[in-house]
């Protein structure tokens, strides 16, 4: 079974930046897409961008010109650089491929954004 495990979340402050993280357990190369997710408490799990194995990339409306994704095959880790940052971006931040392994969700990591 797959696994993903994130990382580099934190407490910034509004307008600050962070590098996430998502190391697989699998090769990466032969993936078709590789996704990041962010759920707030009460609600459901929202793609926040896609990059296919083609490089083509997604972005939800909300966090174009100011999120990165981008992968690494090689080291099989998936990163998503976030710059000025928002309160409303305070969430728990997932990775998957996609199309979606249920069962292979990991712990996320917590992106907070507050003073």
């Amino acid at each position: 079974q797959v696994q993903f495990v994130e990382s580099g979340g934190g407490l910034v402050p509004p307008g600050g930046s962070l590098k996430l993280s998502c190391k697989t357990s699998s090769s990466m190369s032969s993936v078709y897409a590789m996704d990041w997710y962010r759920q707030v408490p009460g609600n459901e799990r929202v793609l926040v961008a896609r990059i296919t194995k083609v490089g083509k990339i997604h972005y939800t409306d909300s966090v174009k010109g100011r999120f990165t994704i981008f992968r690494d095959n090689a080291k099989n880790t998936l990163y998503l650089e976030m710059n000025d940052l928002k309160p409303e971006d305070t969430a728990v931040y997932y990775c998957n491929q996609f199309p979606n392994l249920p069962d292979s969700w990991g712990q996320g990591t917590q992106v907070t954004v507050s003073w």
